[in-house]
C-alpha cells in the first residue's frame, strides 16, 4: 500500500491535489492512505518550506505547486514498481 502525504495549511490548492492524488489512485485502482499533513513543524521536518507538497512512500515529489495530473500518474506509478 502506497503512503501519500499532501502537506499544505488546508488551502484551496492543498484540497485540489489531495483530490487529484485521490483521482488517479482510484482511476488507476491503486492501494493507498492519503492523509493531509497541516502541521508547519511536521511539514518542514519532511524538507518542504513551500506548499503544497507531495509525498509517495517517504520521497518527496513536489513542493510549491499543484504538478500536472500527469505527474502524479508517473510518480506513482514509479511507487508501485
Amino acid at each position: 500500500m502506497l503512503s501519500i502525504l499532501v502537506l499544505g495549511p488546508g488551502c484551496f490548492n492543498c484540497h485540489k491535489l489531495e483530490a487529484m492524488c485521490r483521482e488517479v489512485v482510484e482511476e488507476k485502482n491503486v492501494e493507498a492512505a492519503i492523509a493531509p499533513v497541516t502541521d508547519l513543524e511536521q511539514i518542514h521536518a519532511l524538507g518542504v518550506m513551500m506548499t503544497p507538497g507531495l509525498v509517495i512512500n517517504g520521497k518527496v515529489v513536489s513542493s510549491g505547486r499543484v504538478p500536472p495530473k500527469s505527474s502524479i500518474e508517473q510518480w506513482i506509478r514509479e511507487a508501485t514498481q
